[in-house]
């Protein structure tokens, strides 16, 4: 949508099956709520949601739900979810890199970025997400699966969104 905007073109969303979604050829796509980003641009003096939303890059942003929604999607039991007619499967939290820590349009570094997320998140973590699914506490989004069969179908701004128990 951004980029549409700014570039007056008409874009898709396809997947590179040779490259897949983020940094990981074997991954679907990122996933995150609108309440997460909201949560950790609050952490941060000087941070906006906009500039979190830049930092984490997710691919799919679900609003209308609680901070941390996606991290009851991995993990023992786990449930899917349902977006429209796509049905996400979580695969595992995403782990991250260097790059939310550095500003999106300079790369400058924030200080101490890691360690107050670390430290933040530690607090904030949700007591129903399971922790054993979490390798530590630098994770953001979650990576999710989205079976063949459901490929071929579109998100639109607006779909609804259901968790799916199995």
């Amino acid at each position: 949508m951004y980029k549409r905007q700014v570039f007056d073109l008409e874009l898709t969303l396809e997947r590179d099956r040779s490259l897949g979604f983020v940094d990981r050829r074997e991954m679907g796509p990122s996933v995150i709520s609108t309440a997460t980003l909201e949560t950790v641009a609050d952490w941060f003096d000087g941070l906006t949601v906009e500039s979190v939303r830049r930092r984490m890059r997710a691919n799919v942003e679900i609003g209308g739900v609680e901070p941390f929604w996606e991290d009851r999607f991995v993990g023992s039991g786990a449930p899917s979810f349902v977006v429209g007619d796509v049905r996400f499967d979580g695969v595992t939290p995403c782990g991250r890199c260097v790059v939310p820590k550095r500003d999106p349009a300079t790369g400058e570094e924030l200080a101490g970025f890691q360690q107050r997320f670390v430290e933040k998140r530690r607090e904030t973590f949700p007591e129903w997400a399971d922790e054993d699914a979490f390798d530590h506490y630098y994770t953001l989004m979650l990576i999710a699966d989205v079976r063949e069969r459901y490929r071929d179908r579109g998100l639109e701004v607006g779909d609804p969104v259901e968790i799916d128990e199995k």
